[in-house]
């Protein structure tokens, strides 16, 4: 006596909604994305052997390749550099001035941040990506 069934049902998955969940997902993920850094100014920095990090108070002085000054994310004209060196270091004890520079930029874009650094007798110290 056989009692195996004729017609065996085979077992499906259903992907109607796959589409919505992972419209969802990948909105979730871009939304998330963009919160997670709104203020970081992309910079490509030039490469060294050693990386060094400092514990003292510093004041961070971005430029990008564009020549667009930022002192702590604050734009700052070029014009008005000095003065805003010089309120953001009052009132530290030993200030560092970390410059985060474009490589695209020229030598003299950075001897021009670094007189003004040593007209206010300021440290600066040049930021630089790890070499890999």
């Amino acid at each position: 006596m056989n009692l195996r069934r004729k017609h065996q049902e085979d077992a499906e998955v259903s992907t109607e909604s796959l589409n919505d969940i992972m419209f969802f997902l990948l909105l979730f993920f871009l939304i998330i994305s963009t919160l997670a850094n709104p203020n970081v100014i992309k910079l490509m920095l030039p490469k060294s052997a050693n990386n060094e990090q400092l514990a003292k108070q510093q004041v961070n002085l971005a430029v990008t390749k564009d020549k667009q000054y930022s002192i702590n994310k604050r734009p700052v004209p070029f014009d008005q550099l000095e003065a805003a060196i010089t309120a953001e270091v009052a009132g530290l004890d030993q200030p560092t001035v970390v410059l985060n520079f474009d490589r695209e930029l020229s030598v003299q874009d950075l001897v021009d941040v670094m007189q003004i650094g040593t007209k206010i007798k300021v440290k600066m110290v040049l930021a630089t990506q790890k070499q890999s």
